[in-house]
């Protein structure tokens, strides 16, 4: 009982944060495949204690990364998209009683806890992205070092390229 009470614990602990910036794991986290020299796919897959608003920010992080890392400065967003999946759980119920007795009565006395159902949400997104080392004036690019730095600080991520 003490073992399960432990895992419980711990496991309630691990799933109450939200999605960290890292590749994907129990959490959640992004994944990218390199599909051409200068073109990117790119997710990030949440967990129910992460924003809509932060799942996007670290896919534009990840991207703005990946330009970096390649030796690009400015990409382009060519195909982007938005995903939630939701569900519920209900929490088993049990209940619980204790019985007195004195002489010939018998008071019982109980309660109940559980059943409650939780609703929870996990938000993902993705980008495709092309990357380009000038940049281009027929359409719109994100400059890849300005995004880097802004969500790096909004997040307080330590930056790891230098």
């Amino acid at each position: 009982m003490k073992k399960l009470l432990t895992l419980t614990l711990v496991s309630l602990f691990i799933l109450g944060c939200a999605t960290p910036y890292e590749k994907t794991g129990l959490l959640g986290g992004f994944s990218d495949t390199q599909l051409d020299s200068n073109v990117f796919s790119i997710s990030f897959q949440g967990n129910g204690y992460t924003s809509r608003e932060k799942t996007k920010d670290f896919t534009m992080l990840r991207s703005a990364e990946l330009a970096l890392q390649n030796g690009y400065q400015y990409f382009a967003i060519i195909e982007g998209g938005s995903h939630e999946t939701q569900g519920t759980y209900t929490m088993p119920t049990q209940t619980h009683g204790s019985a007195t007795t004195y002489g010939n009565t018998t008071n019982f006395s109980a309660f109940t806890t559980g059943g409650q159902t939780l609703n929870f949400a996990f938000p993902s997104e993705s980008n495709t992205i092309v990357c380009y080392k000038e940049k281009p004036d027929l359409f719109f690019t994100y400059n890849a070092n300005f995004i880097y730095k802004s969500i790096t600080q909004k997040y307080k991520i330590k930056e790891s390229l230098k």
